[in-house]
């Protein structure tokens, strides 16, 4: 890639923690499609922060779960910036319940989004990235932490992980890295809602760091991912300051 601008999509850009890995991605000298399922006002204020820093962005809209909208949204790219080279899926959607008490309505809307929008992602992304890529997608460290309240959300999870790790081995060949990234608890507003001060405090104190993450921890290690770490494959980075 010695040469050419890095092109990236980052879906779920139009805030917390997706727009902070659509502004670290242009702070490392990439193009960035962002892209937003339902907010165009955010999606713009995403990119012109990045325009403002100095780099080089736009805004696209699409359902992640949609094929169609998500094949535009590539084609999208490749007509503004010529290829795509990395692509962060940090889209998803959360709901806690006892899963006792889930509404089942509420467990197909999760699995739609953050699995089936996953995998619709993940389809386009090996289609289209261009040799040297980065396929980096959202997990969460739930699925090992096990907190009451998020089977749902974690059982969603767990499908992100199986599928990137079995898409890391389907890409032989093809020098493009297959990974995840599993934050922990982080101050974003999708993380925040619902919960009371003594949640939140109790939360910030599982990491030995004693802190919440912030979304810029959680952009570092895709940073890391899409640009230096060629010999990071088939894994699920868990960002979460030491939880275990």
């Amino acid at each position: 890639m010695t040469g050419q601008q890095r092109v990236a999509i980052v879906t779920g850009a139009s805030g917390g923690i997706g727009r902070a890995v659509a502004e670290r991605l242009a702070a490392d000298g990439m193009s960035v499609l962002v892209h937003y399922a339902g907010n165009p006002a955010r999606a713009e204020e995403t990119v012109r922060a990045i325009t403002e820093a100095g780099g080089t962005a736009s805004a696209a809209r699409a359902d992640v779960a949609e094929e169609s909208e998500v094949a535009a949204l590539f084609d999208l790219a490749e007509q503004r910036y010529g290829g795509i080279d990395v692509v962060a899926h940090t889209a998803g959607v959360m709901h806690l319940s006892p899963l006792a008490d889930l509404d089942l309505a509420e467990f197909d809307r999760l699995h739609r989004t953050n699995v089936r929008g996953t995998f619709v992602v993940d389809q386009q992304a090996v289609r289209r990235v261009r040799q040297g890529g980065a396929i980096i997608n959202f997990s969460t460290s739930v699925v090992k932490i096990a907190l009451p309240g998020y089977a749902a959300y974690a059982a969603t999870k767990g499908a992100v992980d199986a599928m990137t790790l079995i898409l890391a081995k389907e890409v032989r060949g093809r020098d493009i890295t297959v990974n995840a990234v599993a934050p922990g608890p982080t101050a974003t507003p999708l993380f925040l809602d619902g919960k009371d001060q003594a949640t939140v405090d109790h939360m910030a104190s599982m990491a030995p760091l004693e802190r919440l993450g912030v979304p810029e921890d959680i952009a570092e290690a895709v940073s890391f991912l899409a640009g230096p770490a060629r010999w990071i494959n088939g894994q699920v980075i868990y960002t979460n300051g030491g939880i275990i």
